[in-house]
């Protein structure tokens, strides 16, 4: 990262009108308000469609395989975000993989609390079954949409549906006991809208009366076996390094073909400042060369 990028980044963080805190619906409209106001690529084309009554975006780019589907879940701590305020990333991440991506807009906490999201994340995969083989299927998610992708996987493999090809987890929030050490220790150096403040006083609002470290709320808790190829990705100045470092580490021990990529010196979810910064752009990249190496191939394993 030059200097130069790095007070681009500064400048951004340092005028986001929304927070992670305060009254959910004021902080989803500016939200959705600023990330809404950045342009998507000149080639992606976004059509709004349904999912086993789920509403998703499709998003294509020039030249992108269609016959392949990226479904991804956005971010947002299960009460903010939606499929329109992530399409940049998501548009990004289909694109590097030569894939169509389906952004679901799963129901967002307190309103619906745990498991609403889940079970829109499963309705929406069964229906996207019936479309496409698991051989041209992956799953992807950023932040609280890494989990959720990750607990998806894991209902799926419990309730012995078929799993899709490989999976892309972006800086994946998967303990929302929020005991990993970098909670604290990389506060102070994590510019992101993601504090320890902000997640405890969130995480009531996903799981209500259940207790968080339920496997299917904090995956990192859950077993991982039968999981496909995983790719997680996360920066060295997260508060949220330890949940992709552990989480890496569980599915290791669990058989999983798993790859850790971290990234020094980058913030929460860098990847969707590839425009700007060049770690963004790099890791962009190794997702698609991921997702092409797995997606649409006949694999043993």
């Amino acid at each position: 990262m030059t200097q130069q990028q790095r007070l681009a980044l500064t400048e951004i963080f340092s005028h986001l009108p929304f927070s992670i805190t305060g009254d959910p619906v004021e902080q989803r409209v500016k939200m959705e308000a600023a990330l809404t106001r950045i342009p998507l690529a000149g080639d992606v084309t976004v059509a709004t469609g349904s999912l086993g009554g789920i509403p998703v975006l499709i998003i294509d780019s020039q030249g992108v395989d269609t016959s392949k589907v990226l479904l991804h879940f956005h971010g947002g701590v299960y009460v903010l975000g939606s499929a329109r305020a992530g399409a940049g990333l998501a548009a990004a991440l289909g694109r590097s993989a030569g894939m169509r991506v389906i952004s679901v807009d799963y129901r967002l906490a307190p309103e619906n609390p745990y498991p609403a999201a889940l079970d829109d994340a499963v309705a929406a995969y069964r229906a996207a079954l019936e479309q496409t083989p698991t051989s041209h299927l992956a799953v992807s998610g950023e932040s609280a949409g890494g989990g959720l992708a990750t607990a998806l996987m894991v209902r799926l493999a419990a309730e012995d549906l078929p799993l899709p090809a490989a999976s892309v987890l972006l800086s994946p929030w998967v303990d929302l006991t929020l005991a990993g050490d970098t909670m604290v220790s990389k506060a102070s150096i994590d510019p992101s809208v993601l504090t320890p403040e902000g997640l405890r006083e969130r995480v009531p609002d996903y799981v209500g009366d259940v207790d968080p470290a339920t496997p299917l709320v904090s995956p990192i808790f859950a077993d991982l076996t039968g999981l496909p190829p995983t790719l997680i990705q996360v920066g060295s100045h997260e508060i949220l390094l330890d949940d992709a470092v552990r989480l890496a580490g569980v599915a290791a021990a669990h058989d999983v073909n798993v790859t850790l990529q971290v990234t020094p010196k980058v913030p929460h979810v860098f990847q969707a400042f590839a425009a700007i910064l060049d770690e963004g752009k790099a890791a962009v990249e190794q997702v698609g060369a991921f997702l092409r190496a797995y997606v649409g191939m006949v694999r043993s394993d």
